[in-house]
């Protein structure tokens, strides 16, 4: 049996809705959403640029809306090793585990 582990994380309202949005239409139900959210991490972290991208989720603002998700505690450590790869890069950028989830949601919303 593998430890999960739950992630908070902060989204603006309009990305939140549009995540509601897209699990519905891929088919997952809002019980599923964090198998959605670690499915789009997964995707991410394999992105050749994906601190840049983390990067530029810089631009987004209105972080009002709470979402928590499950995670395997092996993509936990992943994220970890992630939010590393993305201060050594850009030293000075905050809440690097929130900015991947954002970011990787982002990019499968985009995709």
């Amino acid at each position: 049996m593998s430890n999960k582990i739950k992630i908070s994380f902060v989204l603006p309202e309009a990305l939140q809705r549009d995540l509601k949005l897209m699990l519905i239409a891929d088919g997952y139900d809002l019980k599923a959403k964090s198998k959605w959210v670690s499915e789009a991490v997964e995707r991410l972290l394999v992105m050749e640029n994906f601190t840049h991208l983390v990067k530029l989720n810089d631009e987004m603002s209105g972080f009002e809306k709470m979402e928590s998700i499950v995670v395997e505690s092996a993509l936990k450590l992943k994220i970890n090793e992630s939010a590393l790869m993305v201060r050594k890069d850009y030293p000075i950028l905050e809440g690097v585990q929130s900015r991947i989830l954002r970011t990787a949601i982002v990019q499968r919303l985009l995709r």
